[in-house]
């Protein structure tokens, strides 16, 4: 031991008064848990209400458009004229384009399940239905990932943590970060499990002709706006309430290494 390090604190009182200033408390909790960081991350990835309308307003557009006029052309164009105009919209404001790329990307991928349809004889209600099966699909192989990654103790929200904290993997040592993520994801994958369970049976129905294909597009459409909106929203409103629970400190998210976030 040096004789520097055998000195005493000049100021100890203001060192007590720095380190419980800093401390995290389950009443408030800061950058420094694992919670505020989650919640943060999740806040940027949801994309609020704005998010929720850019990725489900193509859609119902779509639904409106071929009802009324039975044309899967205007149809098509309609739902991407309306991402057209979120688009330009966010390019003014300088805002972030990702939720306005996933509503493009759905629809060009709606646009690719209608051309395959058309090349196998399908009529143009066959077509149509055809655009809303690479949701369901997307949302199946969702939960089937999702809910894996929880059974064998990897939870998908742990990735996400440890991609901020600067080690994608340390956030694994500590049981506790591991059963938080276990929980949100288990949380966050829901709508997605529920939202295939009466979709897909509604799809098959209007593929088998047991039900009339305008019947199946316009329960579809219900389902993945109206009640899927109500199913995100309590979703997250039940992963907010989880991490408003404790506070754990983020350096046990990165293991031994006690890893903050990253910064530029």
């Amino acid at each position: 031991m040096t004789e520097e390090s055998e000195r005493p604190d000049p100021h100890p009182e203001e060192t007590v008064e720095h380190t419980e200033a800093t401390a995290p408390t389950p009443d408030h909790v800061g950058i420094d848990t694992v919670e505020a960081l989650v919640r943060q991350q999740l806040s940027r990835a949801l994309g609020g209400r704005r998010g929720m309308l850019e990725a489900g307003v193509p859609g119902i557009v779509f639904t409106l458009v071929w009802l009324v006029v039975k044309d899967l052309q205007a149809a098509l164009i309609g739902s991407l004229a309306v991402a057209g105009v979120a688009l330009v919209l966010r390019l003014v404001q300088r805002s972030t384009l990702q939720y306005v790329f996933n509503a493009i990307f759905g629809i060009g991928i709606g646009w690719l399940f209608v051309r395959i349809a058309a090349g196998s004889g399908g009529s143009e209600s066959d077509q149509a239905l055809a655009f809303f099966l690479p949701g369901i699909l997307v949302s199946l192989g969702y939960t089937i990932v999702l809910g894996f990654s929880c059974l064998i103790r990897w939870p998908m929200l742990g990735f996400m943590l440890g991609s901020v904290t600067g080690d994608p993997t340390a956030w694994h040592d500590d049981p506790q970060v591991v059963t938080l993520c276990s929980r949100l994801t288990w949380v966050m994958l829901l709508p997605g499990a529920v939202g295939v369970l009466l979709q897909g049976p509604v799809w098959l129905m209007g593929h088998a002709d047991v039900i009339e294909v305008d019947l199946a597009v316009l329960l579809i459409t219900i389902l993945r706006t109206g009640l899927g909106w109500v199913l995100r929203i309590g979703s997250w409103s039940a992963m907010f309430w989880l991490l408003a629970r404790d506070a754990t400190p983020l350096s046990r998210a990165g293991g031994q290494h006690g890893l903050a976030p990253q910064t530029d």
